[in-house]
């Protein structure tokens, strides 16, 4: 049978044309992890441009006595009389790639528009790390930051987890540890495009199983595989794969937005529609024509723009609203 796929917006089309056929596989990993590595001279030029930051440089320690990198990017214009809001950030990469400056555009917005504190997480990545290590890393560091929110110049109740991909799973995962665990209380979770169902058998997924695609059902299978390893379904951590989640009551305000011509469409959705079920407060936008981080390839690109401008519009309603508090 014939899967049909939703059309990409005209704007985004040419840049998906010049992608080449998707390879990510245990025999490709090192070399892709060498393309997709930030360079000294690409973080200096995100923090650089039209933009005055201060940067500190510190580690933390998992669970399991590794030392977690966090990258502290705070406006230089603070004044910490007022504590700032503080987006947590959590790069993508399919579990297998990135770094801690991966995607910082998108939070470096909400710097230079909110006057937010960013702070970025370096988690240990797959396959080296497996199960539940990846997200018990992000936990450590968010951890920290809410422990030492006043030497940050930090408001502990404007504390929002964010990431995107990869990250975007990391951080639901991250908001539920926060909730089952009672620290910290956390005002959001931004959640773009995220990586949130191991099962990979969604609709989408099978829409977009091979390119061309910025990321695929078979790109999606090995980054799965990297985390999950050959462990029996039962094991699977609701941590880890948040779909697994039987009950997401009582998370923070969500933001959830995906592509409509992407692999996680289908889960994002779903994930939305469970967190409206159970009570909870959830933004779900599905924009139209959208690949696989489609506003961060072509940031130029109108969708892109509308998609970036109502992300940070609702970060801003929901950071108003607690403030004070």
């Amino acid at each position: 049978m014939t899967i049909t796929r939703p059309e990409i917006d005209p704007e985004l089309r040419p840049l998906l044309d010049l992608i080449p056929a998707a390879n990510l596989g245990p025999d490709t990993l090192a070399q892709v992890r060498g393309l997709a590595a930030t360079t000294a001279e690409g973080v200096e030029s995100l923090l650089t441009e039209g933009r005055s930051v201060d940067r500190r440089d510190l580690t933390v320690t998992a669970p399991d006595g590794a030392s977690v990198p966090l990258t502290v990017l705070s406006p230089q214009s603070l004044d910490r009389s007022t504590p700032a809001p503080c987006v947590y950030w959590v790069h993508g990469g399919g579990m297998v790639l990135g770094d801690r400056f991966s995607n910082l555009d998108i939070p470096l917005q909400w710097l230079d528009e909110l006057g937010a504190v960013v702070v970025t997480v370096d988690y240990r990545l797959a396959p080296e790390a497996s199960g539940t290590t990846p997200v018990e890393d992000c936990y450590a560091g968010l951890a920290w930051v809410a422990e030492h929110a006043a030497d940050l110049g930090v408001d502990p109740a404007r504390l929002v987890v964010a990431g995107t991909s990869a990250g975007g799973g990391l951080a639901a995962g991250v908001a539920l540890l926060a909730r089952d665990r009672g620290t910290p209380d956390l005002a959001a979770q931004v959640l773009v495009c995220p990586m949130l169902d191991h099962r990979n058998d969604t609709r989408s997924s099978h829409q977009f199983a091979e390119g061309p695609a910025t990321w695929t059902q078979t790109m999606n299978a090995f980054g799965w595989q990297s985390v999950l390893g050959e462990g029996p379904e039962a094991e699977v951590s609701r941590y880890v794969s948040p779909a697994r989640a039987g009950d997401l009551s009582g998370l923070p305000p969500a933001y959830i937005d995906v592509g409509s011509a992407e692999v996680f469409r289908d889960e994002d959705v779903s994930y939305a529609n469970r967190i409206w079920a159970a009570g909870g407060h959830a933004e779900l936008h599905v924009w139209a024509g959208g690949f696989h981080g489609f506003d961060a390839l072509v940031p130029g690109a109108q969708v892109s723009i509308a998609a970036r401008r109502t992300r940070a519009d609702w970060l801003r309603r929901v950071l108003e609203a607690r403030a004070g508090s």
